[in-house]
């Protein structure tokens, strides 16, 4: 049967993020995934990449990142929190991810679980990354809450696009070669709401986790975020002109000046 890797990323495990986590894992499991978690807060996760998590990095040596895991991964010196986690994201045929958008991002250890996790010579290398990616075949999901309302997390929103604010987050899942489904969100969760706009979210958070069950359930034909494939690329990288262009990240023209 499948594997379910959850990775929450929110401080409060009795959140709607904690609960709607709960919600992914007991859909998961009635139909028959194998489910592994990831609760990044309260398993104290570092976010922080640092040579101190290398025993055998040369002391006095300039750390360098990418070089360090590599050599960690080929040594099976990989530190243990961080194997743990490599291994957890090898068994997952899916991932969900549920998080908040704090400051139009991810909250940073999200970012540093990628940023630690997603090892280098473990997970991809130069020439196994994007369309050669390990991860081909499988599929992640991002659950994601905001605070602002829908209209301010629209293209033409005060909050900006959240399609976009969350691109980042997406394109490096499409990095290790995953699947990247259309977002699930749920705009307008905070704790000020008052009276009838109370009322109105706690019903509208109530049928987000009964509906999760019908999400988890539809993954396999979930809608995909469309990206360029690698041969829509040129020998320098860039966007060739008879391609199309499936995000403003990467586009036809500069028009940051217009």
């Amino acid at each position: 049967m499948p594997t379910t890797l959850i990775v929450l990323a929110h401080p409060e495990r009795r959140s709607f993020n904690g609960a709607w986590s709960d919600a992914t894992e007991a859909a998961a499991r009635a139909q028959g995934d194998t489910v592994l978690r990831s609760d990044l807060c309260q398993m104290g996760f570092d976010a922080v990449e640092k040579a101190s998590h290398y025993t055998d990095w040369p002391d006095g040596t300039t750390f360098d990142t990418l070089k360090a895991q590599e050599a960690a991964a080929t040594a099976a010196t990989t530190p243990l929190d961080v194997a743990i986690e490599v291994e957890k994201i090898r068994q997952a045929d899916r991932i969900v991810l549920h998080f908040p958008l704090w400051w139009f991002a991810p909250p940073a250890i999200l970012k540093g679980w990628f940023d630690r996790t997603f090892q280098h010579g473990a997970l991809h290398d130069v020439d196994k990354r994007f369309d050669t990616g390990l991860f081909q075949g499988k599929r992640a999901l991002m659950c994601v809450t905001t605070g602002s309302q829908a209209g301010e997390s629209a293209f033409n929103g005060k909050e900006g696009d959240v399609r976009l604010l969350l691109w980042p987050t997406a394109y490096t899942l499409r990095y290790l070669g995953f699947d990247v489904l259309e977002p699930v969100v749920v705009n307008g969760v905070h704790g000020y709401h008052r009276g009838d706009r109370k009322a109105e979210l706690a019903t509208r958070l109530e049928a987000t986790l009964k509906a999760q069950h019908s999400v988890i359930a539809g993954l396999d034909s979930h809608a995909l975020l469309a990206f360029n494939r690698d041969e829509d690329f040129d020998d320098m990288g860039r966007l060739r002109a008879d391609k199309p262009s499936y995000s403003p990240f990467i586009r036809h023209g500069d028009k940051s000046n217009d």
